[in-house]
């Protein structure tokens, strides 16, 4: 009869989970006892599904407080109760206010204010519904006390939130962390009572042995508690869309289908006619209907908004998904099974993945919110993190920041430690992966029946959307499906690429980009998968990537599908990438692999690639119906299935190939293959979604490229930094200027061939000055001179200075040098600027001042010190001159032979190895800007570390494996640069 309890989803408090709580109560012979999580109901649900196994009946209700102070306990009587309890937290969660004293009218709840709650505020007028409650501490108060009075008010109330010392060690150490104080500085007020704990049901019943009408009361709100929910069952599968009837809906559907079916199959044969009714069968007989007509609506609004999307996932196995357009990939086409997508022996909801452009995303969630009376974005939890909670604990004990930073990192050994640090690690390990705070999962949306509420409470993130306090794992288990509304940055370098064509080039023809089949056959595109030819293009554009495309001599869309699969970690690590770029590139070598496996696998040389190859091989070469063989797909993949599901499809798996005929090493062998991949391999039809965005892509990188480049770096670029992207748009044929006031915009600006860099990027420039620039600009026209600027823009001298540093005024045709001292003589940067427009402008005065003698060497550590990265070659800032080198684009003449290059390290890749040693990967610029790839095996990674950007003179070995050219380096040397002349002063002439 525990009214109290609380997990550690009683955020930095709490110190155990549910299952813990459950395991305590059931050690105590507690039969019945309320999870009244602080101002939380994530765990509700869970406890509520999983009480029973303990032999406890599920009481749930939520601990209300301002901070860490008690407000009262509201415990729900049945469903509606747990619908309002939420409802009414979060309300106080979205206004950000404090809980009243006084409890709002909660029809179907039981309120408990704690015994000293009710001293404190003299409180004598009690509802119905409301009591007090006492523990073993107050009743000693209680004894002397008017409120002896109120006997069929009183009730048992003893807190439990921990269960021993260790625990509550542990909840003071939380308490600390999330007040930023030190232990000792920890305000009795900001923390529980040790006595929060179990008690014997015989102590309980020794200290009200006077009071036995308190525990008789006690028992009777318990017994008058049920809250009840179906688990495993869905709870929003049979949502009417078109709001009339299930059959309603069924028959929208169809509609859609028959409407669509021509655009996709102008002449639909038998198999796709036989496909479209197999699945139109199997959607209304599972009752996912509603989800495939949610997922219409969503990406009709988006096509009615000219946003670009990518369908993917599983949900691209689907040619239902594929004609009404959720999808662009034909499963027909690439053989995709709608069994990896929905089969009867799957109870989870299928898994449609929607991408749109980071800059859309919130415009298609506030429609989904919009036209959806009960939704929710789904929450997620963050736990606290090992060096991140030894980093916190190191500040909570006061320890120095040295002390702190070598906890945190790692780099210690046990036997130096003090006490001290040894008790950080010890609770370290103890407080790691507990829920630290909730946050917004990264594209799930809950669309329901009925109430949010019924099911938890939400919160407001910054956004504005509602939030659920549950995650992905509890809204499964209940039954939840979230629709996954997930953002990209590719999509919006695609449409902010032919938005910039449009402007800097008005009389181009561009292709329509939906229009991927021309895409695919077009040569010129292929080639530059086949080169790897690919910097800024999604998905294709990392050093591994490229070098795969170019062993694969990858020149057609069936091959990159594949590649964006074989690249995954599951199919490398099991030596299959390897052999795969053997059999496509040598046909002979095919006939090497198993005749069943060549056979089943015709499309990758008898070689899994896909999730979905798990799938063909339990079914055709083990002989697993394909629901028997998606359970095995999604048991490799991690994903939860039935106790014991597992064990049997491998014993059937085994059994099944034995009757074949296998033998034990062939079956371990496929088995082995299996196991080593699966969790790590990507979907077909999601390999397909992503191999359609590159080709849009490809496209506009061939016939487009500087507008393309311009849209990459305005959308954050992508797997290369700022300037790496910069000096691809060299190799375009680009110029890239300096910010400029007249020119920049926030973002980058082009002018034909001329790309100026946008003020966004100058560090330390406020928004508030770029935008006072820009608004200005716009209004009034260009600035005609610097005194003009001045005049016109309210602006400090340090906001001032940034621009001048970085030659913004260049367009003056005055020295930045010059025009800063003049700032200084314009401006008193003690004076504080005037918030009134001049009615009349002043003249301004000259200055005579002495000659500035330019130098670039300055120019370039100016911008190194407000772009990140100088405009002009890396190379003309060494110190000392470059010895005779091989360049990039000779490499192919030296094969075999070992060289010395020159290079500016791009990335580099850190590679552990099986002995545990580990190797380097390095992508570098030659002096004339072409890329080279080095690869460093672990004898001279260990010697010859890439642990820093730079210039690095590389000697090694040239490789040619299967057209793809590296060095295997011997040595490399990262050299000097010259010394940054700002330190030494300007010099005058």
């Amino acid at each position: 009869m525990y009214l109290n309890c609380h997990t550690w989803y009683s955020l930095r408090y709490g110190t155990f989970s549910v299952e813990k709580l459950c395991e305590l109560a059931r050690e105590f012979k507690v039969e019945a006892l309320a999870l009244t999580d602080i101002n939380n109901t994530s765990a509700c649900l869970n406890f509520i599904k999983i009480a029973s196994e303990y032999g406890i009946k599920p009481i749930v209700g939520i601990d209300f407080r301002n901070g860490a102070e008690q407000q009262c306990i509201g415990i729900a009587k049945n469903n509606e109760g747990f619908r309002q309890l939420n409802e009414h937290l979060s309300q106080q969660l979205h206004s950000k206010k404090d809980f009243k004293p006084e409890a709002p009218e909660l029809p179907d709840c039981f309120i408990i204010y704690p015994f000293e709650k009710v001293v404190a505020h003299k409180k004598t007028n009690f509802k119905s519904n409301e009591f007090i409650g006492v523990s073993v501490e107050s009743l000693r108060k209680l004894k002397f006390s008017k409120y002896l009075e109120f006997k069929d008010k009183l009730v048992l109330q003893q807190s439990v939130s921990f269960r021993n010392k260790r625990d509550y060690n542990a909840h003071r150490l939380l308490r600390a962390i999330d007040n930023n104080v030190l232990l000792s500085q920890l305000p009795e007020s900001e923390q529980g009572s040790f006595s929060h704990q179990m008690i014997a049901s015989e102590i309980i019943t020794s200290e009200f042995e006077d009071f036995s009408y308190i525990l008789e009361n006690t028992q009777e709100l318990v017994n008058a508690c049920r809250v009840d929910f179906k688990f495993g069952k869905t709870q929003n599968r049979n949502l009417l869309v078109s709001g009339e009837s299930p059959e309603a809906d069924v028959d929208r559907l169809r509609k859609l289908c028959e409407d669509n079916l021509p655009k996709r199959y102008p002449d639909a044969n038998e198999k796709v006619l036989e496909r479209v009714e197999k699945e139109l069968n199997a959607i209304i007989k599972l009752g996912f209907v509603s989800y495939f007509l949610i997922n219409y609506d969503i990406v009709s609004y988006a096509r009615s908004q000219n946003f670009p999307f990518i369908g993917r996932g599983s949900g691209a196995n689907s040619i239902i998904a594929y004609i009404i357009g959720i999808t662009n990939v034909d499963p027909v086409e690439l053989d995709l099974y709608f069994e990896r997508f929905i089969n009867e022996s799957r109870s989870s909801p299928p898994d449609f993945d929607i991408d749109f452009s980071w800059k859309d995303r919130n415009e298609v969630t506030d429609f989904i919110f919009r036209k959806y009376e009960f939704t929710a974005l789904m929450g997620t939890y963050v736990t606290f993190k090992r060096r991140a909670v030894a980093r916190e604990l190191g500040k909570v004990f006061g320890l120095p920041k040295e002390n702190i930073d070598k906890l945190s990192a790692g780099f210690f050994s046990i036997n130096e430690l003090d006490q001290l640090e040894k008790l950080v690690l010890r609770y370290s390990g103890l407080i790691e992966g507990f829920p630290n705070y909730l946050s917004v999962h990264s594209g799930g949306i809950l669309i329901l029946n009925d109430s949010v509420y019924n099911y938890a409470a939400t919160f407001l993130p910054p956004k504005g959307f509602e939030t659920i306090q549950i995650d992905m794992n509890i809204a499964e288990e209940v039954g939840i499906h979230k629709f996954d509304i997930l953002a990209q940055r590719g999509l919006s370098k695609i449409t902010d690429a032919i938005e910039i064509i449009k402007e800097n080039q008005p009389d181009a023809e561009i292709e329509d980009i939906e229009n991927i089949a021309v895409f695919k056959e077009d040569p010129q595109i292929n080639e530059l998968l086949k080169t790897g030819d690919c910097m800024g293009v999604f998905y294709v554009e990392s050093p591994a990537m490229r070098g795969l495309l170019t062993k694969l001599q990858t020149d057609n869309y069936l091959n990159l599908v594949a590649a964006s699969s074989i690249i995954r970690p599951g199919i490398s690590s099991g030596g299959m990438k390897e052999e795969y770029i053997k059999r496509h590139r040598d046909p002979a070598r095919r006939k090497q692999g198993h005749p069943v496996m060549l056979e089943i696998m015709d499309d990758t040389y008898g070689i899994m690639v896909y999730q979905e190859d798990v799938m063909k091989v339990a079914h055709k070469f083990a002989g697993l119906s394909f629901e028997d063989a998606d359970v095995l797909r999604r048991g490799m993949s991690g994903k939860k299935t039935s106790k014991g599901q597992m064990q049997r499809i491998e014993a059937k798996f085994r059994e099944n190939c034995k009757q074949k005929g296998y033998n034990e090493k062939i079956i371990d062998e496929v088995w082995e293959q299996i196991s080593s991949f699966a969790g790590y391999a990507f979907p077909k039809g999601h390999s397909a979604s992503y191999a359609v965005e590159s080709y849009q892509s490809l496209y506009l990188k061939k016939y487009f490229p500087l507008e393309f480049m311009v849209a990459a770096l305005n959308n954050g670029g992508g797997f290369y930094d700022v300037e790496t992207y910069i000096q691809e748009i060299r190799k375009c044929g680009g110029r890239v200027h300096p910010p400029c006031i007249n020119k920049s915009d926030h973002p980058n600006s082009i002018f034909g061939k001329d790309i100026y860099l946008g003020l966004g990027y100058v560090k330390e420039l406020e928004t508030k000055t770029v935008q006072e620039i820009l608004e200005n600009r716009q209004f009034f026209g260009v600035f005609k001179s610097f005194d003009d600027f001045i005049d016109r823009v309210s602006i400090s001298i340090e906001q001032l200075s940034i621009l001048l540093k970085i030659d913004a005024f260049r367009f003056t045709q005055t020295d930045k040098h010059h025009l800063l001292w003049k700032a200084h003589f314009k401006l008193n940067a003690s004076k504080p600027l005037a918030t009134q427009e001049k009615l009349f402008n002043t003249a301004h005065r000259d200055f005579e001042l002495p000659q500035f003698q330019y130098s670039a060497l300055i120019e370039a550590f100016d911008q190194m010190e407000l772009l990140g990265f100088p405009l002009c070659s890396h190379f003309k800032l060494l110190k000392n001159p470059i010895e005779k080198s091989a360049r990039a684009k000779d490499l192919k003449h030296y094969v075999g032979k070992e060289i010395l290059i020159y290079g500016a390290l791009i990335t580099a890749k850190k590679t552990g190895t099986s002995n545990g040693k580990y190797m380097y990967f390095g992508t570098f610029f030659d002096v004339e800007g072409d890329v080279f790839d080095t690869v460093q095996f672990p004898a001279t990674a260990e010697e010859y570390p890439l642990r820093s950007k730079g210039i690095y003179k590389c000697y090694g070995k040239v490789n040619n494996e299967l057209d793809y050219i590296s060095i295997s380096i011997k040595w490399l040397q990262r050299q000097d640069t010259l010394t940054d002349p700002r330190l030494v002063g300007y010099q005058f002439s």
